[in-house]
């Protein structure tokens, strides 16, 4: 069996087996605690992250599209800020989650770094906003079959787990932006001047 397609065929096996795992736990939590408890509001979201980011790290896709582009009203984060960013970043801090995730996802100072660094936002923000239209779809499927007050917690859970993830890497973004160009700028500057070898 050529390589390639061995790599294929085992990378479509992991994600597939991702899937059925996280809709077997999410259907027996559907049927023990119901689609208007907590329990399954959070079994959806964390199954759904599972599955994911199994796919998003299998596949590894570049996420160049259009939709990840800056607009003009998001450059200096304004609307992110009355939206509540730094409050729901605080919160992030007081339960620790700010702290564990800088301690797995250690930042060096170069560009290599923060290249990747811009390119993990554009990586939670596709896992957030995959999850996001998701759980709304289950969210209005839970509202209809029982009400607005029985799927509470689907919306919740859905509005500070993706949503607001959502926001936060589109706030930064723009900043990391701004840094790569000025590292960019400065290593231009450098081999212009003749501080740096161009070969």
């Amino acid at each position: 069996m050529p390589a390639q397609l061995q790599s294929t065929l085992s990378k479509t096996l992991i994600i597939l087996i991702s899937i059925v795992v996280a809709a077997l736990i999410t259907a027996f939590t559907m049927f023990r605690a119901g689609v208007h408890s907590f329990l399954f509001a959070w079994t959806v979201n964390f199954m759904l992250m599972l599955c994911v980011s199994v796919v998003m790290q299998t596949l590894k896709p570049e996420l160049s599209f259009s939709y990840f582009t800056t607009r003009n009203f998001e450059k200096k984060g304004v609307i992110y800020e009355w939206f509540g960013v730094h409050a729901f970043r605080k919160m992030m801090v007081l339960t620790g989650w700010e702290k564990l995730h800088k301690k797995g996802n250690p930042v060096k100072p170069d560009l290599q770094a923060i290249e990747q660094l811009e390119y993990n936002t554009r990586q939670a923000e596709f896992n957030h906003l995959s999850i996001f239209i998701i759980v709304q779809i289950i969210w209005i499927y839970a509202c209809v079959v029982h009400s607005f007050k029985g799927a509470i917690w689907l919306l919740v859970l859905n509005v500070l787990l993706n949503l607001y993830p959502i926001l936060v890497q589109r706030y930064n973004r723009p900043r990391l932006q701004r840094i790569i160009r000025l590292y960019k700028k400065h290593a231009t500057d450098k081999i212009a001047s003749g501080h740096v070898p161009v070969n």
